[in-house]
């Protein structure tokens, strides 16, 4: 396998054990890529190559896997990783209006971070909180019942206090 990709290098000698553990094991491919996000942060792009060549799996099916499971990044975070819910609950009552104010108001698209690094948008498929929809989560805290302004006190709240740092 060529694994000449584009970015960084990552220290792929860090997944030595896991993919050891991983050997001949079937299903164990997601229990692999929650590991090394544990490890880089996210999931580099040589990284998803090495896991495929070492588990004998098409690097289109560990792509799969990883961009279907909303737990998973494909792109490194700095500090504030917003997760916007897009399933249907959350879109019937409004999430599009307020994926759009939050890319807006911070300049970035979906999977794009900001310049200062403090925060990545991640539309995601479904964060499990349709209750409270439309619902954003922030570092693994729920925001519900969000209209375009209320999402926006949310934002300006955190700018705040890192400016106040």
């Amino acid at each position: 396998m060529n694994n000449n990709h584009e970015g960084p290098k990552s220290d792929l000698t860090l997944l030595n054990d896991i993919l050891a553990e991983a050997d001949g094991v079937p299903g164990s491919l997601i229990t692999v890529l929650q590991k090394a996000q544990e490890i880089y942060g996210y999931l580099p792009r040589d990284v998803i190559y090495h896991v495929a060549e070492s588990l004998n799996i098409n690097p289109a099916e560990v792509m799969g896997v990883a961009t279907f499971y909303s737990q998973f990044r494909l792109t490194n975070i700095v500090k504030y990783l917003i997760m916007s819910c897009q399933v249907t609950a959350c879109h019937v009552y409004g999430s599009k209006r307020v994926s759009e104010a939050v890319s807006e108001y911070l300049g970035i698209k979906h999977g794009e971070t900001t310049e200062d690094g403090l925060f990545t948008l991640e539309n995601v498929a479904c964060l499990g909180c349709c209750s409270l929809a439309p619902v954003i989560m922030i570092n693994g805290e729920a925001y519900g019942n969000l209209t375009p302004d209320s999402v926006l006190e949310v934002l300006k709240g955190i700018k705040e206090r890192e400016a106040g740092k």
